[in-house]
């Protein structure tokens, strides 16, 4: 067993879930604040708030790619740091092909460090996952919006 590469692969997993989920928290808390204002101030119809919806959720959707951008640094730094790349940019490179589970051609991890590669995939895979879930939920609270702006138009 590589108890090195498990140890620093489960601790960067713990770490990058926790950057992860805080952050997540974060925007769903400012989105549900900004839902309640808006609900509560503007009675518009489904037509015009179609636009800040497509917004909205296109803004939460780049917040959620910047983010696995960062835990995808965070796994670099570890591999720089334990020498397995000359160069930020080749770590970074394969890191981010990594958390993505797609391939890169010319770069190649040291075999001592290989199951700290295949941690980081099982890293993105559950990243992914959640932030999944949550552009889900924000799609489902946005559609139950629109419904609700529809019925309330249709009632005046």
């Amino acid at each position: 067993m590589d108890f090195p590469s498990w140890s620093l692969g489960l601790s960067l997993i713990v770490l990058t879930i926790a950057m992860h989920t805080t952050a997540v928290v974060f925007m769903a808390l400012g989105l549900e604040t900004r839902f309640r204002v808006q609900i509560d101030t503007h009675a518009r119809d489904r037509l015009h708030a179609i636009p800040a919806v497509i917004v909205r959720i296109g803004a939460v959707a780049l917040l959620l790619a910047a983010l696995h951008g960062v835990e995808g640094v965070t796994w670099a730094v570890a591999y720089r740091w334990l020498g397995a790349f000359d160069s930020f940019t080749d770590a970074s490179v394969y890191s981010l092909a990594t958390m993505t589970t797609s391939e890169t051609r010319g770069i190649t991890l040291p075999a001592r460090w290989q199951m700290l590669s295949a941690l980081e995939a099982v890293n993105g895979g559950l990243l992914f996952g959640i932030s999944t879930a949550f552009l889900f939920a924000v799609i489902q609270v946005h559609w139950q919006m629109l419904l609700h702006r529809s019925d309330r138009s249709a009632d005046h």
